[in-house]
């Protein structure tokens, strides 16, 4: 290349070189690697190789960019332009020609490894790279004097134009390769998976002529809920989104009820499966019929769960799960045709499930590993997926820990005498005055406080039902902030002279909420003194968990947590700490992280290199197993107090006044005298 040749700069990545007078610019970029989409390769056909050409004098690069210094408008464009539109300025690189010093930026949507941007703003961007890409091929066609196959030639010609070897295919793909290629005229369009068992390039799909719609799901299969998350495999673009119970609950509302389902009726396992799997089916028609595709454009799919709910999708069955030691079948991760899963999409399409991490710490838990990167952070991260099991993540780069808690269902709402699902009419914010003791509420499905004009009127259809998670959460801290009860949880009977809220119950006593309406179509709704109960053990398990691990890893502070999974997406995170259910922080360094292990699936889903790693990181995350720590139950009644018996909080006592520690005293059934401290 002499130096009179033109000189190509592109930004941002700063990649420069000099190429001959009429050299395409798709070509120079792909000479110089940078990162610019083309499904068609260079027909002017996709249109993701659009680029912006810089005008006016770049000092930094040492060069003057001009329009002038790029080949004219052509037919080819013109059409494309017709078509399918270019933005103002955009010029496909693949028939624009260097005709002198040029400045050509890549704009973010025409980058093959785009970023996804995540929700929040100190998460990492996902980078899009994923393991299914499609390809468009023209053929050789057929000549008697160069006697080969079609499949041969196809081959050729993802190697040739498109740098893809070592190529394998399914006996379904050659059935159809020759009607589909003499339909497409020679040109067609391949779906290439670059990650099948054994290595090498799996071709999975063709499609005559150019075929542009690649998609997959990210789903969660939860014990309660199951969450799937269309996306397009080009984009990074989540399609359509769709939720639905799971439809085990008929064998059991809990993990356990269903392995003891299965123990009491020998091959149950079998009826679960095929529960879940036509589950996973009717979501996949779901978002792909929202979307408006066909499932034939599906794929992949990526699978996340806990390991109960990985083994039955799996058609595995749970038993060992169900006892010491809680041996999984299979922790790795696995790779397998997603018709194998009876789940009915492309024909060639894979499913891929995240590894589990131990017996009580799934695949949903790698996915929130994945999803957060604790293994990446300078400083400890503490990551808990709340549900009724607590999955918590522990450490940093240099180290990290993961274990499971027996929460229980009380933050799901069960147990809880108003408690129920987070729904329309559910109680989930609530605020208590300290010196009326009068509650404020809000429902879900209405954005008016109870004290609110028009709250009655707004909440006539769904009514107010019960307390949701987030709501008893609150309710409880609010309730120990205004005094209601004291540090060990035990209600304040004595307030009964202050408020009709205070109600005698049996031998203790509770704090009504909501009156029933007279006509009967709505309860009575009150927090009692076991519900108070049904909390404290339910966050101590937490809490114990978590100050378990902080013991391995000999701190006494974290410096960063997140709440994923439902109930951790719609608690207020500073009463969360009121209540002790989380160690003390900064508050601005508390964050929910919505369904993390949603997410984790779709990064897996959207970049081959994120399964690489997240199965490098769970084979160094080490298990600690609760149950045999003897530490776990003094850390658990240590922890039954609020926010709890002897750890300091001084973070949260920046931002909210705690009740006052008080010295009290009381008299022993020996009627000696008998010291104790609490707050309130």
């Amino acid at each position: 290349m002499t130096e009179t040749s033109p000189l190509i700069v592109f930004t941002p990545s700063g990649k420069r070189g000099r190429f001959p007078l009429g050299t395409p610019v798709l070509q120079a970029a792909r000479a110089l690697g940078v990162d610019i989409d083309s499904v068609c390769g260079g027909r002017a056909i996709c249109g993701r190789c659009q680029v912006n050409v810089g005008e006016g004098e770049f000092a930094k690069h040492g060069i003057t960019s001009r329009g002038s210094h790029v080949s004219e408008f052509s037919k080819v464009e013109e059409r494309y332009d017709k078509l399918r539109g270019l933005a103002a300025g955009r010029r496909l690189s693949c028939q624009t020609r260097i005709m002198g010093d040029l400045v050509i930026d890549v704009p973010p949507e025409s980058q093959v490894h785009k970023q996804v941007v995540r929700k929040e703003a100190d998460t990492r961007a996902i980078e899009l790279d994923p393991c299914t890409r499609l390809c468009f091929i023209e053929v050789e066609e057929p000549d008697m004097h160069k006697p080969s196959s079609d499949l041969e030639r196809v081959y050729k010609a993802l190697e040739d134009q498109w740098q893809i070897t070592g190529l394998s295919c399914d006996l379904a793909i050659i059935a159809e390769l020759q009607k589909v290629l003499r339909k497409g005229e020679w040109k067609i369009t391949a779906a290439v998976f670059s990650r099948a068992p054994g290595g090498g390039n799996r071709l999975v799909a063709i499609w005559p002529g150019f075929h542009d719609k690649a998609y997959g799901i990210a789903i969660d299969v939860g014990s309660t809920t199951i969450a799937a998350h269309l996306t397009n495999l080009s984009t990074g673009e989540v399609a359509a989104s769709a939720g639905l119970m799971n439809p085990q609950i008929r064998f059991g509302e809990d993990l356990m009820s269903r392995v003891s389902d299965v123990m009491m009726n020998p091959g149950g396992e079998k009826e679960m499966t095929a529960a879940i799997r036509l589950a996973l089916q009717t979501l996949a028609e779901e978002v792909a019929g929202r979307a408006g595709i066909a499932l034939n454009d599906i794929m992949e799919v990526v699978l996340v769960g806990n390991p109960v709910m990985h083994h039955l999708f799996l058609g595995i069955d749970p038993t060992e799960l169900g006892g010491a030691p809680f041996a999984l079948a299979t922790g790795l991760a696995i790779t397998i045709p997603a018709r194998e899963l009876d789940l009915r999409l492309n024909p060639g399409a894979w499913a891929y499930v995240l590894p589990c991490i131990a017996g009580h710490v799934g695949a949903d838990t790698a996915g929130v590993v994945l999803s957060e990167a604790p293994h990446e952070q300078d400083e400890i991260m503490l990551a808990v997926d709340v549900g009724t099991n607590a999955e918590i993540v522990l450490g940093s780069k240099a180290r990290l820990l993961a274990c499971s808690s027996p929460t229980g269902p009380a933050f799901e709402g069960a147990q809880i005498s108003s408690g129920q699902r987070a729904a329309p009419g559910a109680i989930e914010r609530i605020r208590i005055d300290p010196e009326t003791l009068e509650p404020r509420y809000k429902v879900i499905g209405c954005d008016l406080w109870s004290d609110d004009p028009g709250f009655e009127e707004a909440v006539a259809q769904t009514g107010v039902t019960g307390i949701c998670g987030s709501g008893i959460i609150e309710a409880i801290a609010e309730m120990y902030l205004a005094g209601i009860i004291n540090q060990d949880g035990v209600v304040d009977g004595a307030l009964a002279a202050r408020s009709p809220r205070i109600e005698s119950y049996k031998r203790t006593f509770n704090y009504v909420i909501r009156q029933p309406r007279e006509d009967g179509n709505e309860p009575l709704i009150r927090v009692t003194q076991n519900d108070v109960r049904a909390i404290q053990l339910a966050k101590a398990a937490l809490y114990a968990g978590i100050r378990l691990l902080m013991d391995k890893l000999g701190i006494d502070a974290v410096g960063k947590i997140r709440l994923a999974g439902a109930f951790g997406s719609h608690i207020d995170v500073k009463y969360a700490m009121i209540l002790g259910l989380i160690p003390d922080c900064d508050l601005q360094k508390v964050q929910s992280a919505g369904n993390a292990a949603g997410t984790g699936a779709r990064i897996a889903l959207l970049n081959a290199r994120a399964r690489d790693d997240i199965e490098q990181v769970v084979r160094r995350i080490e298990k600690i197993e609760t149950a045999v720590e003897p530490m776990f139950q003094q850390h658990f009644v240590e922890a039954m107090a609020l926010p709890h018996k002897t750890a300091p909080f001084p973070h949260l006592a920046k931002a909210v006044t705690l009740p006052a520690t008080k010295e009290i005293t009381a008299t022993g059934e020996d009627g000696g005298e008998r010291r104790r401290r609490r707050r309130g």
